[in-house]
């Protein structure tokens, strides 16, 4: 029997056994080398960085409406939360969305391959390079794989119009945090963010009413910008009606721009 190799994905490469680094591109990235040696090193980085940005950019340009789905890597099949995200991906492919998750295996590839049991549906998964093994789950149709956090959250929610996050751990929590950041600075607008599972964010919820709200770190019309449901429907219909708010939003400011134009002068 051969004994297997370490692997990593690096972009779209795929590296084993010594090829390995033993770090990756954004820990290098991040990384103070010494006094010069980044003058030389970071700007030919950049030009990395670039080409990732214009390789996501041309991948996912042509995506039909799509909600992204953040969840734990380590749920395993057979679980209360796999089944939801799976009926989640079905639900909202359903719906008409693709499907956009981080393409690895847990939530990730319960939500995709939800999504994949419907005709016609897009099935999307954005991976990222990891000191540790994670393939791309078999049931996405698109895959994207980056060496820069920064570059994949910019996909996320570039080519999503609502984050829905399943029960999960620091990953989940940073994408939670910094979309709920995104809408409340208005960095991007009429974005709805879903929590599903009560059980599971009944604690932190309780944590940002008493601690944040409840010693002003935050306003309370800002606790309007998460929703929390336990049904797979309520959740589809959260992201329904804010797309349909935002329809409206945009015919109303074009009318108001024709009416302001037909004036006489």
């Amino acid at each position: 029997m051969k004994q297997s190799r370490p692997e990593r994905r690096q972009g779209q490469a795929v590296v084993r056994g010594r090829l390995v680094p033993r770090s990756t591109h954004d820990q290098r990235l991040l990384a103070r080398q010494g006094p010069s040696d980044w003058v030389h090193m970071d700007p030919w980085r950049v030009l990395r960085i670039q080409a990732e940005f214009v390789e996501g950019f041309g991948q996912l340009a042509e995506l039909p409406q799509a909600v992204t789905v953040f969840g734990s890597a380590r749920t395993a099949e057979g679980t209360s939360d796999y089944q939801t995200g799976r009926a989640l991906g079905r639900a909202l492919a359903e719906a008409g969305y693709a499907v956009i998750t981080g393409g690895g295996p847990g939530v990730m590839e319960s939500a995709n391959r939800g999504a994949s049991e419907v005709d016609g549906a897009m099935s999307v998964g954005l991976g990222i390079e990891l000191p540790f093994e994670q393939r791309m789950n078999d049931y996405v149709d698109l895959g994207v794989e980056f060496r820069y956090f920064f570059v994949r959250k910019t996909m996320f929610v570039k080519y999503s119009c609502g984050f829905i996050a399943l029960p999960g751990g620091f990953g989940t929590l940073d994408e939670l945090f910094e979309a709920l950041t995104l809408v409340q600075t208005h960095k991007v607008t009429s974005f709805p963010v879903v929590l599903m599972g009560s059980e599971f964010w009944g604690g932190l919820l309780d944590w940002i009413k008493g601690s944040l709200l409840g010693t002003g770190k935050i306003a309370p019309q800002d606790l309007d910008l998460i929703s929390v449901t336990d049904d797979v429907h309520e959740a589809v219909r959260i992201i329904v009606d804010a797309d349909l708010a935002r329809s409206r939003q945009r015919e109303e400011e074009m009318e108001a721009a024709e009416a302001q134009y037909a004036e006489p002068q």
